[in-house]
C-alpha cells in the first residue's frame, strides 16, 4: 500500500468526529482491507439491553469506508446488506474486518464481518461502492 495514502487515511480517521464519539479505532489498513475495533458499552444498547443495530452498523460502515478508500481515490457507498447474527455481551471488544472481494474502475464489493473477543460472529455484511475518478481530498 502507498505509504502516503496510508498515513493520510490514518490521520483522517483519528480526527473523524463520529469515530471519536463512537470509540472506533483503526487497527490495520492495507489495499482493500481494514480492521476496526470498538468496545460495546451500555450507551450502545437498544430497548432490550442488546447491541443497537445502529452501533454495529457504525462499526461496519467505518471498516467499509476505510477499506474502500484505501486505493487513494474516493469511493462512496451504494449498497450495504447486513445480517445481524447475535448480540455481544456488554464490554465486548468488537472487531470489524473489511475485505475487498472485487474491484473495477467504477465499483468494488466488500465482505465485512464483525466478531467479538471470543471470535463469535456478531454480524456479516456485503457492501458495494461507487469508485469516483477523484483522488482523496485530504491527500
Amino acid at each position: 500500500m502507498d505509504e502516503k495514502i496510508k498515513r493520510a487515511i490514518i490521520r483522517q480517521v483519528a480526527a473523524e468526529p463520529f469515530a471519536k464519539k463512537s470509540g472506533l479505532k483503526l487497527i490495520e489498513l492495507n489495499d482493500g482491507y481494514s480492521r476496526v475495533e470498538m468496545v460495546f458499552t451500555k450507551d450502545m444498547e437498544n430497548i432490550f439491553g442488546m447491541a443497537h443495530g445502529g452501533a454495529l452498523f457504525a462499526l461496519i460502515d467505518e471498516a467499509f469506508e476505510i477499506a474502500a478508500n484505501s486505493h487513494g481515490t474516493m469511493a462512496v457507498a451504494l449498497n450495504m446488506s447486513i445480517n445481524y447474527i447475535s448480540s455481544p455481551a456488554r464490554g465486548s471488544l468488537l472487531t470489524a474486518e473489511a475485505k475487498e472481494l472485487n474491484k473495477t474502475n467504477k465499483t468494488a464489493t466488500y465482505d465485512i464481518r464483525v466478531t467479538d473477543n471470543n471470535n463469535s460472529l456478531i454480524a456479516a455484511c456485503q457492501a458495494l461502492v461507487y469508485r469516483k475518478d477523484k483522488p482523496l481530498p485530504f491527500l
